[in-house]
């Protein structure tokens, strides 16, 4: 997917009616994905840009100070604008806000929408955990299994505390590591087993299941759902 640049909105030639197409452009690639059932990246990008364009409005104080200014920059994490300098002009002012004004009302529906996409899949998600759980549950393995699959997914992870100057967030890791028939031989109870005659070096790890009946894309939708949910289930049994 053709990708917006972090200040699409303010490069180039300043002109609402290309600015505009640009976005609409996007937005339609956007919407493309979400039929084809694909939630990522295309989700986490969107809400990136709407993001983008609420901290620039916010930083509206900062603009009317400045300028005459061109954004060249944004280190996103400080909030800092990095400005170059260009010819004032009133009118430009006015056609950067109609823009950013614009974008933010009409990327609202699709941001809505994918929202709304995340949430469906998410409720359709069990967790549940295989057998006993160890005192620390930050690694392990998970299971993956979708509505009409005749496999097991399994994966590895790896649950990590980042801290930011102004934030601290988790993140889940995971690495996939094989795949089993899904059968009545193949119980989550036997592959659990397997992987503790295989991997040694977890004494008693910490596996869950993650099932839903839906039968979307692995890669694009339920794999980065379930670790997104699986973050939040660690987080409320810690």
């Amino acid at each position: 997917m053709k990708q917006l640049s972090e200040t699409w909105f303010i490069e180039g030639n300043i002109d609402f009616e290309s600015k505009k197409y640009t976005l609409l452009a996007y937005l339609r690639r956007i919407d493309q994905a979400f039929n084809k059932h694909q939630l990522y990246p295309q989700l986490s990008d969107l809400i990136f840009h709407y993001n983008n364009l609420q901290k620039f409005r916010k930083n509206k104080a900062i603009l009317q100070s400045q300028f005459p200014k061109k954004l060249s920059s944004i280190q996103l994490e400080k909030l800092r604008l990095i400005y170059e300098e260009m010819i004032g002009d009133s009118e430009l002012i006015m056609q950067i806000e109609d823009i950013v004004h614009y974008a933010m009302q009409t990327m609202k529906g699709t941001v809505t929408a994918g929202a709304d996409f995340y949430d469906f899949v998410e409720n359709s998600l069990a967790i549940s955990p295989v057998g006993i759980l160890p005192p620390h549950v930050d690694e392990g393995f998970f299971f993956l299994c979708d509505g009409q699959s005749n496999v097991i997914r399994v994966y590895d992870y790896q649950l990590s505390i980042i801290s930011r100057p102004d934030d601290q967030y988790r993140a889940l890791r995971s690495q996939f590591v094989n795949e089993w028939a899904r059968n009545f031989v193949n119980t989550y109870e036997s592959i659990k087993l397997e992987l503790l005659k295989e991997w040694t070096s977890f004494a008693l790890p910490a596996v869950y299941c993650i099932e839903t009946d839906l039968t979307y894309p692995v890669e694009a939708t339920l794999l980065p759902v379930a670790k997104r949910s699986l973050v939040r289930h660690l987080a409320a049994e810690a």
